[in-house]
């Protein structure tokens, strides 16, 4: 048989037939696949919140956020095209919104998202209620940022998105704060029995398991190696840190979809930093000193080279999460007292606020380091919202790591710890930021 023209001529009535309905076919099979993937994803932008808040409720409709003004449609457009690109991202933050610049507003209706004792996760240095704390003002503050909202946190859905990934946290004890958080703010929804958490030295790790999905943290409080990587016997006051060596640490960091870094904290000695040229097994240690500032823009330069050969951007996401301050003289804010974070209830309410323990050189080097970037990293700012917070420490309400003294019990000031937060508390506002920066950046 010889090959039809193009020009149709000598085409029987029954195959051309057969082509338009083909085409037809085709044509409707086409529209309606749209509409049924779009169908498929709307529900975890628009479905309504699981439970009821007082029985397990953790997210709440959307809220809309109101723009300033000065952008117009095509330009947000872009920008939503631009966040869709990135893996994890189901929308774009609103134009113009800096989330960072805000209010604390107290909200009894809608904080906290989950109960002390209904997490199971939190260790005790964390539980302020169980340990006597007479408050509970401090769970019920929410971040309001000036113009624009928050997206709220649907835990229905990240839970979906993590589905078969790995989200690792790494870094020092405030990061492992925000890691437990993230784990309650998602663990009421999946049944007991099939959720579990282990911890192995230095890598803790949730399962859920029916979503095939780990949540983990992982301790390495300055990210390079150094003399306090023990998980568990690390309170050493002569910190040295092996300069730009990671590799100990990263060899758990291959394989996560999400990853979630900080430090700070560890870097705060007062003095220059410890750099070991050498190995920790050398008898003769090769040590330098370097001013704190350029040892730690060392080290996450260090990290970024290892982001940038090993983390995919079409599929991961890097996140960095910034200071969390401390609040150890009541002085700072004007109290005309020499007390600390102990008793305190309400926060500060000067919004210029920046605490002296809160240093504006490392910031400046997170900006410098991570603006390089060949990849994005989502800079999660903490800081500033966190400096307002006087009140969320965990105080003495804690379990102690020594017996105390008959002269600290005198003096309860004397030994509360104004570095850490209760939970629920703050470090839930901080999942939060990180929720909207994975989902609407």
């Amino acid at each position: 048989m010889k090959a039809q023209h193009s020009n149709g001529r000598g085409r029987s009535p029954f195959l051309t037939s057969y082509a338009l309905t083909l085409a037809f076919i085709t044509f409707v099979s086409v529209l309606y696949f749209k509409d049924f993937s779009s169908t498929l994803h709307q529900p975890f932008l628009h479905r309504p919140p699981p439970h009821h808040r007082r029985s397990g409720q953790i997210s709440r409709p959307l809220r809309h956020a109101h723009h300033g003004g000065n952008g117009n449609a095509a330009e947000h457009h872009r920008a939503a095209a631009a966040a869709q690109q990135l893996p994890f991202a189901v929308g774009a933050a609103p134009a113009g919104c800096d989330v960072g610049l805000g209010e604390w507003v107290y909200d009894e209706a809608a904080r906290p998202w989950y109960q002390e004792e209904e997490c199971p996760y939190i260790q005790p240095q964390l539980t302020c209620q169980a340990h006597g704390r007479p408050d509970k003002g401090y769970q019920h503050w929410r971040w309001q940022p000036r113009g624009c909202s928050l997206p709220s946190f649907n835990a229905t859905l990240m839970l979906e998105m993590l589905r078969g990934k790995r989200m690792l946290f790494v870094g020092d004890s405030l990061n492992r704060g925000q890691y437990v958080s993230l784990v309650c703010l998602l663990h009421r929804l999946i049944p007991e029995s099939s959720k579990s958490m282990e911890t192995f030295d230095s890598l803790t790790v949730f399962r859920a398991k029916d979503y095939n999905a780990t949540i983990e943290f992982y301790w390495a409080p300055f990210l390079a190696e150094s003399n306090s990587d023990d998980a568990v016997v690390h309170r050493i006051a002569d910190r040295i840190v092996r300069g730009t060596s990671i590799e100990k640490h990263a060899k758990f960091w291959n394989g996560a979809d999400i990853l979630v870094f900080n430090t700070y904290l560890w870097w705060m000695t007062g003095e220059k930093m410890k750099i070991l040229q050498n190995s920790f097994e050398d008898k003769n240690k090769d040590i330098i000193e370097m001013e704190t500032e350029d040892a730690y823009g060392m080290v996450l330069k260090a990290v970024l080279k290892w982001v940038e050969s090993n983390m995919d951007p079409k599929t991961s996401r890097v996140f960095f999460v910034t200071m969390s301050p401390t609040h150890t003289r009541s002085k700072d804010w004007g109290e005309d007292t020499d007390g600390n974070c102990y008793n305190q209830t309400t926060p500060i309410k000067d919004l210029s606020y920046w605490g002296p323990g809160t240093s504006k050189g490392l910031m400046s080097v997170i900006g410098e380091v991570f603006g390089t970037s060949n990849i994005p990293v989502g800079v999660v700012n903490i800081t500033q919202l966190s400096e307002y917070r006087k009140d969320a420490h965990t105080q003495i309400y804690k379990k102690q790591w020594n017996p105390l003294t008959p002269e600290q019990i005198a003096n309860p000031k004397s030994y509360a710890d104004c570095t850490h937060w209760c939970l629920p508390g703050l470090q839930d506002t901080w999942n939060e930021l990180l929720y909207s920066k994975l989902f609407f950046p």
